[in-house]
């Protein structure tokens, strides 16, 4: 069985569908590759998860899966909404890269005697509210100013000064294969500086009714990382619309088997935290919300 592997044409689909490529031929799966053509390019700033509907290069996809253009389409799972489409399923999930935040900073402008390594005063390029309510939390007197572009753009920015510093996800450094040698990298604990919803995380989406391929991709499916990727999403489908485009979701487990999700977001001018421990993975989103006091 020959399975067609979509992704949108841009740098991170390549990515994604020459490691999808991979992964199937490990088990003896040929594929080949289908780029779909999308108007946006699926830039790293989150908030297709947290809308009701999909960003257009995951709706492009998802048309050329109903099309029977591909059999499966590879996304970064922190992009596809939350509000599955009629008919559609994720069905396999990747293991989990880096989901760090990483704060990076030109070394002639470390302050290495502050806090984050930032000078006072100094400006900060961020892409989305989650970022900056939580920078801002951390640093209240530096100025914050919104990322524009895709990571090479951001990346060229700094070093011409537009910014002192920039908040960029390890993913997506790692994607453009970024060469950091001449900054300062502050890496935050994503309990600290929480993430996006399943960020470092590819999902492998499928018809529903396609029985054959998603008995194939299940090979690949990772059971584990699903586990917490199941936890962030339930989260920020609970909060609600008025509060997932701030929310910071994140679980992992412990050597022990024991589950810790954190969540933050922002209501009016506060930042509310929460962190649970658990044994089981059962009901830990719903106990995560209820634990941010809304």
């Amino acid at each position: 069985m020959m399975l067609r592997i979509g992704a949108c044409d841009s740098q991170s689909g390549l990515l994604y569908a020459s490691f999808t490529r991979n992964e199937l031929a490990r088990i003896g799966v040929e594929s080949e590759l289908a780029f779909v053509r999308t108007q946006q390019h699926p830039l790293q700033h989150e908030g297709s998860a947290q809308a009701k509907h999909s960003a257009p290069h995951i709706n492009a996809l998802e048309e050329a899966l109903w099309g029977g253009e591909i059999d499966v389409a590879v996304h970064a799972l922190r992009d596809v909404s939350v509000e599955q489409r009629e008919g559609l399923v994720i069905t396999a999930v990747s293991q989990r890269t880096d989901p760090a935040e990483w704060l990076l900073i030109p070394r002639e402008m470390t302050a290495q005697q502050s806090v984050l390594r930032l000078r006072p005063d100094a400006v900060a390029g961020t892409f989305n509210l989650r970022q900056t309510s939580q920078l801002l939390d951390i640093r209240p007197d530096i100025c914050v100013q919104a990322l524009r572009g895709e990571v090479p753009v951001c990346i060229e920015n700094l070093r011409r000064g537009v910014y002192d510093a920039i908040v960029l996800s390890a993913t997506e450094v790692i994607e453009w294969e970024t060469d950091l040698g001449e900054f300062d990298v502050v890496r935050f604990d994503p309990g600290e500086f929480v993430p996006a919803p399943a960020q470092g995380v590819l999902a492998w989406q499928t018809l529903r009714d396609d029985t054959a391929t998603r008995l194939l991709l299940r090979e690949i499916h990772h059971p584990e990382v699903s586990a917490l990727t199941n936890v962030e999403r339930r989260a920020l489908q609970l909060l609600g619309s008025d509060l997932q485009m701030s929310a910071g979701i994140h679980c992992r487990q412990d050597a022990q088997g024991h589950y810790h999700a954190f969540a933050v977001c922002q209501t009016g001018e506060i930042l509310r935290r929460a962190r649970l421990s658990s044994s089981t993975s059962a009901g830990l989103a719903e106990s995560l919300v209820r634990a941010l006091e809304l």
